[in-house]
């Protein structure tokens, strides 16, 4: 007998709601529900990503047992056991050197909200500090600083719907077909509606492809183009001005400030061509619904803050803001990214993005939860190899639904450090290379085995369900934490998901209408909900009114800065991360999908221009040997029309070909964010591919093999 169970999909931020076929208690298939953003759609990994949920050991085992390490190797024991010696080495170490030795991690993937909500509670009042971060310091940190000071929220202003019924879209920095191909049918839509399409992007990607014009910036130049843009709008006077003096300020800086970019200053710095710069400005000035849509391509820089404000400041100038199918958004990546973000698990900020730092909120969340609380913003997730190697700060970490070897930059360097640790804690559903480095493993539910709420992209709560029980002795993440904080000595225990939500509601004015009943009966519930009879709110800043401090836009721009690892003789090219459409984040899960798997290996490919690859005489398909000043790599040449000379990219999925172990670690200064997008390689042809080729299979034999820890399924 077949049962469908309604969710929503675990691989990216459209918010994708699905149906889980189950038979005789394993999920053996998935059809698209009509959701509101997917309206019956999925791509490849909402059709064919539930296959690890089965376990097929394709790349790790799933975690069954709790674990912890004895006389070096990760032994199974009881949750019992287990609890207890994670809460007797969490207290020795608060005890011994503060609770801000203490770091911890929320999760923007499978967990959902409430085990996010339960997690920063566990580390602001059990562990008594505001050290709590996750993976949105990787990638979309930077639209939530840059977008509050701008506009109020750090969210998508508009719906994923409306897409498709706006006039103009321009697309800086975010490769849709790829990151998110749900979004790019939308896209599609437009463009067959009528919609003028502009892509400003270093690479012809699908969007680049169908574009009314394509931009190919250098890599490196975002705020330049964007000033330039900025210029363009005040010098031809076409802006709206009765806009900008009735709901805008800092006009008068803003001007002196893009003053120096003129089109022909900045297509010197960018390469993109002064009279395309002109043009694209006009057009997207004189449109009646214009909106923004950006991703990585301008986060993962070391001046991505800037680059956000400056985005935002084009939409303000000329009054793209408070209808349907404007405004701007930054397209999540992880599918609960946004939720992680709303649930305060942020070293800033509790849920609701209230701040840690004002007295009056931090005295409300202390009554709730009847402790006193820190008042100081905590510790980024990017600043912890530092923190523990040059500052002997932090002592402890718990990893939470996240990999941050294979994720985070310059790998080795956090190696080093979670080896420095007196106690590294992995959560998770499978085994993971930061899980090579725990003292502690312990196993949770998957998406599908729990239930919850996600948030998509464009702020929309939407339930998750149970779908077949979990395998071995797991728990939902939530439980686990609550378990040891009770073993702490702070008791947290929660009947069910829905009781930690509405716990959650109470402390959160703009979530407060956002129940489960409501959720249920319309689908889902975008933010700011802010009573029960209220429906949700599609769109923000309805009648212009901002939710700044002073209820107006904020204008901003800057100096363009180079990005800070430059190419010279021995590292001439550039590399920039990416993404590829069969695979998610770490792949733990993908990977572990059949279907999926077979669509790409290790060790991934570095795409290369067709100059560089006849320069260094490297074919299509061949393995290369690729070096930066932090690590060196192989992985196989994918040569391409359409990659710039001089410029690189590599996915991150890969085991072998990880990029990370390559990448620089330089932060935005605001958002801590790190230049993912930007440092300098070299490139080696290998002359015998036949022992290279040997190499490969051997390097991932050996990991795959200590990935198989505690594999015996029961």
């Amino acid at each position: 007998m077949e049962n469908k169970i309604l969710t929503v999909c675990p691989y990216c931020g459209s918010g994708c709601q699905l149906y889980l076929l189950v038979e005789n208690g394993q999920v053996v298939g998935a059809e698209p529900a009509d959701g509101r953003t997917n309206e019956g759609n999925l791509c490849l990994k909402g059709h064919y990503g539930w296959d690890f949920l089965n376990d097929p050991q394709l790349l790790t085992s799933r975690l069954r047992k709790p674990m912890i390490r004895k006389e070096g190797v990760l032994q199974e024991v009881s949750w019992e056991e287990a609890i207890g010696f994670t809460a007797e080495k969490l207290t020795a170490i608060k005890e011994k050197y503060g609770p801000d030795a203490i770091m911890g991690t929320g999760s923007a993937r499978g967990p959902g909200n409430e085990a996010n909500y339960v997690m920063q509670k566990f580390m602001r009042a059990a562990i008594g500090t505001n050290n709590i971060d996750h993976c949105a310091r990787v990638c979309h940190g930077p639209s939530v600083a840059g977008l509050t000071y701008s506009l109020g929220d750090g969210a998508m202003s508009n719906s994923i719907p409306e897409i498709e019924d706006t006039d103009l879209l321009l697309i800086f920095g975010y490769n849709a077909a790829v990151t998110h191909p749900i979004v790019a049918r939308r896209i599609v839509k437009a463009k067959q509606k009528g919609a003028t399409l502009i892509v400003a992007d270093p690479r012809k990607t699908e969007s680049a492809r169908i574009a009314d014009t394509w931009l190919p910036l250098k890599g490196g130049t975002n705020m330049a183009l964007v000033n330039a843009f900025g210029h363009v709008l005040v010098t031809e006077e076409l802006y709206d001005k009765d806009y900008v003096s009735n709901f805008v300020q800092g006009f008068d800086e803003y001007k002196a400030n893009v003053e120096k970019y003129t089109p022909e200053y900045a297509e010197s710095i960018t390469g993109v061509r002064a009279a395309d710069i002109r043009k694209v400005m006009r057009q997207y000035a004189k449109s009646d619904k214009a909106m923004i849509l950006y991703g990585m391509g301008v986060c993962q820089f070391a001046q991505a803050v800037d680059v956000v404000k400056g985005l935002a400041s084009l939409a303000l100038l000329t009054g793209h803001f408070g209808r349907e199918s404007v405004g701007i958004g930054p397209v999540r990546g992880q599918n609960n990214v946004q939720g992680s973000c709303d649930m305060g698990a942020l070293p800033n900020v509790f849920p609701g993005y209230q701040s840690v730092e004002d007295a009056k909120i931090r005295k409300k969340f202390e009554k709730a939860w009847g402790t006193t609380l820190p008042d100081k913003t905590g510790y980024r997730l990017t600043e912890v190899p530092h923190l523990i190697l040059k500052e002997n700060k932090i002592k402890a970490y718990y990893i939470f639904g996240e990999d941050p070897v294979q994720s985070d930059p310059n790998a080795a360097e956090l190696r080093e450090a979670l080896d420095q640790l007196e106690l590294v804690i992995v959560q998770d559903i499978f085994m993971n290379k930061t899980a090579l480095h725990a003292d502690v493993i312990l196993p949770a539910t998957s998406w599908g085995e729990h239930d919850g709420v996600y948030s998509s992209a464009d702020r929309g709560f939407q339930r998750i369900r149970k779908a077949i029980d979990p395998p071995g002795k797991v728990k939902p993440d939530w439980q686990i934490i609550s378990e040891v904080s009770t073993a702490m000595g702070y008791p947290m225990a929660y009947k069910n998901s829905e009781e930690i939500w509405d716990e959650m509601r109470k402390l959160c004015p703009s979530f407060a209408g956002a129940s489960y009943s409501k959720m249920e009966a319309l689908g889902g519930v975008q933010w700011p909900c802010p009573s029960e009879d209220h429906p949700g709110t599609p769109y923000l800043y309805e009648g212009n009114r901002f939710t700044t401090p002073s209820g107006k836009g904020q204008l901003f721009a800057c100096e363009w800065r180079a990005p800070l690892e430059q190419p010279d003789a021995d590292y001439p090219l550039t590399l920039s991360t990416v993404r590829e459409v069969g695979h998610y984040s770490v792949r733990t899960m993908t990977g572990n999908c059949r279907a999926l798997s077979q669509l790409s290996d290790e060790p991934g490919n570095i795409q290369i221009s067709l100059e560089d690859a006849a320069e260094h005489g490297i074919a299509d398909g061949q393995l290369v040997q690729v070096y930066s000043r932090r690590g060196q790599i192989m992985a196989r040449a994918q040569v391409s029309g359409r990659i710039k000379k001089g410029a690189t990219y590599m996915t991150y999925h890969f085991w072998i070909g990880a990029c990370n172990e390559l990448t620089v670690d330089y932060l935005d200064p605001v958002s801590k964010t790190p230049e993912f997008k930007y440092c300098a390689i070299r490139l080696e042809a290998i002359s015998d591919q036949a022992q290279a080729e040997a190499s490969i299979r051997k390097q991932y034999a050996e990991l795959r093999k200590q990935m198989l820890v505690g594999a015996v399924p029961e």
